[in-house]
């Protein structure tokens, strides 16, 4: 914590339920809200993977109404909340159930600023001169199905405005849903690539947020556990889908790590990821993955006394190393686990060292630079960017 005399916030807004089978509850906690007649956001890799139907049974059982979005794409751009708005208002719905991963559960959060306020969410992006949140979003249960984004307990939304090229955010605890169901048998049928991919963002969202400048007791210990337990079982979620030890300390990991994110920045990976997102069509848990170990490899000097215990959360062996020693002992193992669950590196994404300077121009634009542990200038970010391509 760089500041001890700033003045430090921690909110939960978020309800929290899970086990094996938890979206079994979705039928009662929907009327422990409320909720009459729900509109369903998600997209339509959900629909045809059939986990949809087994979400809805319980509902069909039980006569409740709901109404059915399913055309969230991956980077959701503003006219897909839109669209999710015009449904809702439409079919004169009163809450909103979030099932997938980090897009459906972000279009379903803008949405609800959009229904509360009235009014665009570009509107109440977190920038200079726009709009406070002032009105909470209508129910809101999220259902994640990818163990990586967290979304379902962050208080951010995440959008791309395409007439930018750039992905902004909208937060706040009036935007946090009311409820995360986490079920980790939703998250079987991911592929291993998908696996791969969204439990990296996890532990980057763990990771920046242990050594963000607003990191916090509360952050730090959230964060903590969720690298080691992704330590321990991305792998095994990677190499066998029917793990479901792995599936459900990875499903935790996810949330923790969204619990640290919540109230926290990240810093200049995120500010990477999200930007390179706004500006080609990567998916973001494989953007964020193919750049930890090289942001890691260049913040480490910040502050090398967490970096040292992320080793050790990490499952590195750092009996004998100095502290700087076992803060890149640990870098290391983030390029071994990077290499054993085959995420792309950006050349394979379709991005070549010739896009560097643009990319390295927009992250240093994007608002979570300023969490960064170490100071990052437009040469730091080409740095990290000229590294990636040396993988």
């Amino acid at each position: 914590m760089k500041n001890l005399y700033e003045l430090h916030y921690f909110e939960v807004p978020t309800v929290m339920k899970h086990r094996l089978g938890a979206s079994e509850e979705l039928g009662g906690e929907l009327a422990n809200l409320g909720v009459k007649k729900p509109l369903v956001v998600t997209d339509k890799g959900i629909v045809d993977s059939g986990i949809l139907d087994k979400v809805l049974q319980p509902l069909k059982e039980q006569g409740v109404e709901w109404e059915l979005f399913a055309d969230v794409v991956f980077n959701p751009p503003l006219e897909n909340v839109a669209a999710v708005t015009r449904s809702y208002i439409d079919n004169n719905c009163d809450g909103l159930v979030a099932v997938g991963g980090g897009s459906p559960m972000d279009v379903a959060k803008a949405s609800g600023v959009e229904i509360a306020h009235g009014e665009p969410v570009l509107e109440y992006e977190c920038a200079e001169g726009k709009k406070e949140l002032t009105r909470r979003v209508p129910p809101l249960v999220c259902l994640p199905t990818t163990s990586g984004t967290g979304s379902e307990v962050t208080m951010w939304a995440v959008i791309t405005d395409p007439a930018r090229e750039y992905k902004f955010n909208v937060g706040g605890p009036l935007i946090a849903p009311h409820l995360a169901l986490v079920d980790p048998l939703l998250t079987v049928s991911m592929p291993a690539h998908v696996t791969a991919g969204t439990g990296m963002d996890a532990l980057s969202h763990a990771i920046e947020c242990y050594t963000c400048a607003y990191a916090q007791p509360q952050t730090d210990a959230v964060a903590l556990l969720s690298i080691e337990y992704i330590s321990q079982y991305l792998r095994r979620a990677v190499a066998y889908s029917q793990d479901l030890e792995a599936r459900y300390y990875m499903s935790m990991a996810s949330m923790l790590a969204g619990l640290s994110y919540g109230a926290a920045s990240a810093g200049a990976g995120h500010a990477i990821a999200q930007t390179m997102g706004g500006m080609f069509p990567v998916h973001h848990g494989e953007a964020v993955a193919a750049t930890l170990g090289p942001v890691m490899e260049y913040n480490w000097m910040g502050d090398p006394t967490k970096y040292a215990r992320i080793a050790q959360a990490l499952g590195v062996d750092t009996h004998g190393l100095s502290e700087g020693e076992a803060a890149l002992a640990g870098v290391e193992e983030i390029y071994c686990l990077t290499e054993d669950i085959e995420i792309p590196t950006l050349r394979e994404m379709g991005i070549g060292e010739e896009d560097i300077d643009r990319l390295a121009q927009e992250a240093a634009n994007d608002p979570q630079t300023i969490g960064n542990p170490r100071d990052m200038t437009l040469e730091g970010y080409k740095k990290i960017y000229q590294n990636c391509f040396q993988i």
